[in-house]
Order: structure tokens, then sequence, then C-alpha cells
């Protein structure tokens, strides 16, 4: 989809220097797809602290799961 924003040029160019994006389009899409990734993390902690999180794994079996799925 194409969209028309205004962004300033240095902001712009950090945006570029931090995801390593030479053309703009790329290093917007990536920028906004970490952003939405921090928000949905934040989110899912958020509900995790409050008690929102229901889960039926212990931490042993967790981090036995993410061991053996991490490879």
């Amino acid at each position: 989809m194409r969209v028309t924003i205004d962004i300033d040029a240095n902001q712009l160019r950090q945006i570029q220097k931090i995801t390593r994006q030479k053309k703009k389009s790329p290093a917007i899409t990536q920028a906004l797809c970490e952003f939405v990734r921090q928000q949905q993390k934040q989110q899912f902690l958020e509900r995790v602290l409050s008690g929102d999180t229901d889960f039926a794994l212990t931490n042993e079996e967790l981090e036995a799961r993410d061991l053996y799925e991490a490879h």
C-alpha cells in the first residue's frame, strides 16, 4: 500500500542509520514493524504482570521448550 507522509529529514536519516537501510521505504517499513513488535511485547508483559494471562506450563517447562525450539 502506498502512503504519503511527512517525516523530518533528520529523523529519516536516523531511521536509515539505525535500520541500516539505504532506501527510505525499507527503513520506514522496518522501523514500523519493530515499533509494532515492541508494543505487542509491552502489552503482553503488562497482561502477564497484571495476572490477566493464564499459562498452562510451568517455568521449567517453558524454559525447556524454548531451549529446544530455538534450534
